[in-house]
């Protein structure tokens, strides 16, 4: 199973906000410096989170981007199965139509039990509980958002 770009860049920016610990938004062109992605996509993944109710986020001169208490709460497996948008992982349609196994087919729903598995592996594993000091200190030092030390 493979995350798409934009749930790898969703994570990256939940676990960043979940590091931060001063109690401000972070802009959204902070965090993607902090993520190393590029600002339109960091922007969209934002947006969907926000959506979501993985974080809060506020327009204007004071306003920016934090985690909600649902996106602290929230596991990994949540939040992947509520970015993937992919209907089936198999691509049953060729360029002559629809695949002519179709019909009955169980690879599909193998398929889905194996994507639901995966989801379930990552069910203990909390989004909050993935940053770590050694991790996210340089990052938030880098981005602004702590002094050296």
């Amino acid at each position: 199973m493979r995350m798409t770009a934009f749930e790898d860049v969703s994570l990256r920016a939940l676990m960043l906000l979940c590091a931060n610990d001063t109690g401000f938004p972070l802009a959204t062109r902070t965090i993607a410096d902090g993520i190393g992605t590029p600002y339109n996509h960091v922007s969209k993944a934002v947006l969907k989170l926000r959506e979501l109710g993985f974080v809060e986020a506020t327009r204007g001169r004071a306003g920016g981007v934090q985690v909600s208490e649902a996106g602290r709460r929230a596991s990994v497996g949540d939040v992947l199965r509520a970015l993937d948008t992919r209907e089936d992982l198999a691509d049953c349609e060729t360029p002559n139509g629809d695949c002519p196994l179709r019909h009955q087919c169980t690879l599909r729903g193998a398929l889905r039990r194996a994507r639901e598995a995966f989801y379930q592996a990552l069910d203990s594993v909390t989004v909050s509980s993935l940053p770590h000091e050694g991790q996210m200190g340089p990052v938030l030092v880098q981005i602004g958002v702590r002094p050296p030390a």
